[in-house]
């Protein structure tokens, strides 16, 4: 899937509904990597928001909506654009916007993306980013529950259950594509119960809301107005969690079951997938490779690949590798490595099983590079036909040329080689095992 933009600038005009503010916004287009943001232009220096984990604002007077930003650079009511840029895989466009809340339209997310759809969706150049769930995550609360699981979709899996004769028991599930989108989810509008109604707008809320734009639901039914599918409340909560999610700023891939929740708990659930997404990144090592599949790895990028660390890192550097396949690092050997202090003192010598080590080291950051052993670790666990024929001292360089016999999903094969300038002075056959990286945390 690829990034994508609008094709050109779309204004947009309408009513806050909880606020009541006449509201413009202006969708423009944005270079790819740029993300979400909104601006305030209505304001001093129009402020920037950039759509993020990180700007959530969480009102206690607003929790019928989701809110971004700070202090005065508040928007309120974000959920149901996001929704659809979500559901059109739209990744970067700058929203203007005149006031304190999105317009509400309809009350669902059908307008927006019937003008979106009009102005023209533009696929980029650039891979899109997408946030895969890889281990379960789940949280609760007064007798609501969201969970999500690793899947090759995004599934949801919804229900509804009020203490209303209306609105029991609904239930509605989906693999979330462009197409069910548009025509299952984008049209599901707002609701809330007749009892609600009063309350709310003595709260201040539901200033621009009416029967065209809210579902209110009565004991006998929706009043001044009909539902576009039977289980349209369950549905428009489906609606308002996938733009919930979309503040992680990238879509997910994951089976998600999620039993009456709402605003306040899609944002715990989104807290915890954007703690399971920063765990992740800092496993992920992603090279950037010339045409020709060469380059060079410096001691931060293999630090990056390899557990090792000082005094047993030992190597400097990779001056060349064909990922996955074959490389060459090097090893500076100086008096000042610590293994001297008491390996032949009076004449230093390296000793052999660390340039066996070395050469380990130089193949793991090869088969590492392998994007099928992406997050993994490399474990040595077979050496043969070893020889050492030099002497290693304090002053030379190291050069491991390591080359991959055998690569396999569980297990390497890998061909050694150390020198000093042209002669050999050690050699080995290797086998490596992988496992996930998670093994080396606490």
């Amino acid at each position: 899937m690829k990034q994508k933009t609008i094709a050109k600038d779309l204004k947009i005009s309408g009513i806050g509904l909880h606020t009541g503010c006449d509201v413009n916004i202006v969708i423009k287009p944005s270079d790819v990597d740029t993300g979400i943001s909104f601006v305030r232009t209505d304001l001093p220096n129009h402020p920037k928001i950039h759509v993020k984990p990180s700007e959530i604002c969480f009102q206690s007077d607003m929790q019928r909506c989701t809110s971004i930003g700070q202090g005065e650079s508040v928007i309120h009511t974000v959920e149901h654009l996001m929704s659809v840029l979500s559901g059109l895989g739209i990744q970067n466009v700058i929203i203007e916007i005149d006031a304190i809340e999105l317009p509400g339209l309809d009350g669902s997310g059908l307008e927006f993306l019937k003008k979106i759809k009009k102005a023209g969706v533009l696929e980029q150049e650039k891979k899109a980013n997408v946030f895969r769930v890889y281990e379960p995550v789940g949280v609760e609360a007064n007798g609501s529950s969201i969970y999500i699981v690793p899947a090759n979709d995004l599934k949801i899996s919804y229900t509804l259950d009020y203490d209303h004769p209306q609105l029991r028991s609904q239930f509605y599930q989906t693999i979330v594509t462009p197409q069910t989108f548009e025509n299952d989810i984008a049209p599901s509008r707002t609701f809330c119960m007749e009892s609600e109604a009063n309350a709310l707008r003595e709260h201040g809320l539901g200033k621009g809301a009416n029967y065209q734009n809210t579902l209110v639901v009565g004991e006998n039914g929706v009043l001044e107005n009909k539902v576009r599918f039977p289980d349209e409340f369950a549905r428009h909560k489906v609606l308002d969690f996938i733009g919930d999610l979309y503040l992680l700023g990238m879509p997910i891939v994951g089976h998600v079951f999620a039993v009456k929740s709402g605003h306040y708990l899609n944002l715990q659930i989104l807290k915890k997938l954007n703690q399971q997404k920063l765990k992740w990144e800092k496993k992920r090592e992603v090279f950037e490779f010339d045409e020709t599949g060469l380059r060079e790895i410096s001691v931060e990028e293999i630090m990056r690949i390899l557990p090792h660390r000082y005094p047993f890192l030992l190597v400097d550097r990779v001056i060349e590798i064909e990922k996955g396949k074959k490389a060459i690092g090097i090893k500076n050997v100086t008096i000042n490595d610590n293994f001297f202090q008491g390996h032949f003192p009076s004449r230093p010598v390296m000793p052999g099983v660390l340039m066996v080590e070395a050469m380990a080291q130089t193949a793991g950051v090869t088969v590492l590079t392998n994007k099928a052993h992406r997050g993994k670790v490399a474990f040595f666990m077979a050496v043969d036909k070893v020889k050492f024929r030099k002497v290693v001292s304090p002053g030379d360089q190291l050069l491991m040329e390591v080359e991959v016999v055998r690569d396999r999903e569980k297990t390497a094969q890998i061909r050694a080689q150390a020198k000093v300038g042209e002669e050999v002075v050690a050699e080995a056959d290797m086998v490596f095992s992988f496992t996930d990286r998670s093994f080396l945390e606490d």
